[in-house]
């Protein structure tokens, strides 16, 4: 199997999309010493690396890659409601909540496009 990925416009949204949430949620780990979010953030890039990276062992994984990215998404976007007291009342929240549901619209994109 090749190594390589072939990035397009589909895979720079994901990649853009999957920076973003990650970033947000590794600063707001860092500011307010939560380690859930710095591990959250982590979690983004590690996947996104997973996904994307020309690595030969993780050829054959990218689609089962990119449905644990989209789980792992959903259940981010679930957890937030769940723990949030008022998850209505956190802009920045919703934001992120509004980037990580357009992830999982892209990576759903690939996987029917793949």
């Amino acid at each position: 199997m090749s190594k390589s990925v072939s990035i397009g416009k589909l895979q720079v949204g994901i990649i853009v999309l999957t920076l973003a949430t990650a970033v947000i949620h590794l600063m707001l780990g860092i500011n307010f010493s939560d380690t859930l979010f710095v591990l959250n953030g982590l979690g983004y890039l590690g996947l996104l690396g997973a996904l994307y990276l020309p690595l030969a062992f993780l050829a054959g994984w990218r689609n089962t890659i990119r449905w644990v990215l989209i789980g792992y998404t959903a259940l981010t976007i679930v957890l937030f409601f769940f723990v949030n007291p008022d998850p209505f009342g956190s802009v920045p929240g919703l934001v992120t909540k509004a980037i990580e549901a357009a992830l999982i619209a892209l990576l759903w994109q690939e996987k029917s496009a793949g």
